[in-house]
């Protein structure tokens, strides 16, 4: 008598519902449908829950902050909420009943669920994109808009992956969910799926494919997008010799061979060599008219004939070449020491020479007075 006495009491939950705001639906063989369910009671404690009269190959889970549950916590002030998805096979007819049972140890509740499954009950499900192809640089970050579009009677779930070529940086979401992998259209609406997608480094110029699949309620829909990349643009611009640096008399002409390269995977056109040189300098280019194309990889050489200033003081100076060309542009900065020309040498060492003797004879005729 004293050990039945300290065996606890099983406290039945009292006013336990189970409710559905939509008990029977009407869809179409291979779908997948969900029943929104909400357990309550006017006290706090545990329920269990179970689906019964599921056929053989029918498939029916049950889900909860986003995992299959057996049973619901309930609080005594705010429903408990889960979700009932079924599966229904491509050879399902008619209409089945189906059971969801809410218990503790005293109470029971069943909410039965009619589905009707019927050939012409819903439309069809597809992929359909904005814009299949794009063109750009391989700089460009492209990006695609794609929709599910719904015309079923049931709302969807749906995942989507895509695939580019190998080196190829693509990435495929739901619209405006960056970081979830599946999503839901809703019945009679579409959805939409955001595809980015960046090239690699130079990669050639050439039409490339993506393949995008989604699957949705069981079926597999495909979208192929194109991607036309135009080649990317930039030039480099050295010395032949690959030093920046030059020297030369003042008022004499000094030659500097310089390379253009097309560092970039497209042709580059109208290629020019140029500079603005300081007062009274003159520059001339060997060819004097543009270069009308340098191919991807390629080096075209121009020649600079440079003429300080006769003026020129000897010293460094910094010439900023620029090669400017209708898809790029690159400059290249040379130092240019002036040196003193012959001409000025000889007077200064003729003064040079003349101020000693000068100094000579004064000390030879007037040293001894």
């Amino acid at each position: 008598m004293v050990l039945a006495g300290l065996v606890p009491a099983v406290r039945a939950i009292s006013g336990l519902t189970l409710t559905t705001p939509y008990p029977a639906i009407v869809t179409s063989p291979d779908s997948r449908i969900s029943f929104d369910l909400e357990v309550d009671a006017s006290e706090d404690g545990r329920v269990n829950l179970e689906v019964n009269g599921v056929p053989d190959s029918w498939s029916a889970t049950l889900l909860g902050g986003g995992s299959v549950i057996r049973a619901v916590q309930l609080n005594g002030n705010d429903p408990a909420e889960a979700r009932l998805d079924v599966t229904i096979p491509p050879d399902a007819t008619g209409t089945t009943r189906i059971t969801v049972v809410a218990s503790d140890s005293e109470s029971r509740v069943e909410l039965p669920l009619d589905i009707a499954v019927e050939t012409d009950a819903g439309g069809e499900v597809s992929l359909e994109a904005e814009t299949p192809g794009l063109r750009g640089d391989s700089d460009t970050n492209f990006t695609f808009n794609l929709q599910v579009v719904n015309d079923k009677a049931e709302d969807l779930t749906f995942t989507v992956t895509a695939v580019g070529p190998p080196g190829w940086d693509v990435e495929a979401t739901p619209t405006g969910q960056t970081q979830a992998v599946s999503a839901v259209v809703e019945a009679g609406s579409e959805a939409g799926i955001t595809v980015s997608v960046t090239a690699p480094e130079n990669v050639p110029s050439d039409s490339y494919t993506i393949l995008v699949t989604t699957t949705v309620g069981g079926e597999q829909l495909q979208q192929e997008l194109v991607v036309e990349i135009t080649g990317s643009y930039s030039l480099d611009l050295s010395t032949q010799t690959g030093v920046l640096s030059a020297r030369g008399p003042s008022g004499g002409v000094t030659e500097v061979t310089f390379t253009v390269t097309n560092t970039g995977t497209a042709p580059l056109t109208n290629v020019e060599v140029a500079i603005t040189p300081p007062n009274d300098w003159n520059v001339v280019f060997d060819p004097p008219e543009p270069i009308a194309s340098i191919e991807a990889g390629q080096t075209a050489e121009v020649k600079a004939q440079i003429t300080p200033s006769g003026d020129a003081i000897a010293g460094d100076y910094n010439l900023n070449f620029r090669a400017n060309a209708e898809e790029a542009d690159g400059t290249a900065a040379v130092r240019f020491t002036v040196e003193a020309s012959i001409l000025g040498a000889l007077i200064g060492g003729a003064l040079i020479v003349g101020a000693f003797a000068g100094l000579w004879w004064v000390f030879r005729r007037y040293g001894r007075r």
